[in-house]
């Protein structure tokens, strides 16, 4: 018996430390690892997945960007964003940002994300406004959220 849970969790251990870094689900009462508030609105959400750590969620892109200026980042690390107009995790240095004075944030960073221009035009939230990427909203940081297997 001990040997089959043994072997079961050297089997998990495996699948977890072999595979790529995975957005977490955002669960209800999720608190912003940045300024602390409630994560409300999950179109707005973004997060940082590294190895053997919990994941760090963001309740506003520009809570993720200060994070990620002031603080080092662990080897692996992944960057997740959601896109505004469908909620779906996407990778932050994949996506395309906008600035919109018109949208509300939580801490008022006014910037959404995309996955890409398609889901940018189709937002009826998003007034034209300039395009942006990663590196304009995160700084070097964005190269942590690419993903290479596309």
């Amino acid at each position: 018996m001990t040997r089959a849970l043994a072997a079961a969790a050297l089997v998990l251990l495996a699948a977890c430390a072999s595979g790529d870094a995975r957005p977490a689900d955002l669960q209800a009462g999720t608190t912003c690892a940045q300024c602390r508030m409630t994560v409300v609105d999950r179109k707005l959400a973004a997060q940082l997945v590294a190895p053997g750590e919990e994941p760090r969620v963001f309740d506003d892109l520009g809570c993720l960007a200060a994070y990620v200026v002031a603080h080092p980042l662990p080897d692996g690390t992944s960057m997740f964003v959601a896109d505004h107009a469908t909620g779906a995790w996407v990778a932050a240095g994949d996506a395309v940002y906008s600035r919109d004075p018109a949208i509300a944030t939580p801490m008022n960073s006014h910037l959404v994300a995309h996955r890409d221009e398609a889901s940018r035009a189709a937002d009826a939230a998003v007034h034209p406004v300039a395009r942006l990427v990663a590196t304009d909203v995160f700084g070097p940081a964005a190269a942590r959220g690419t993903r290479h297997d596309r």
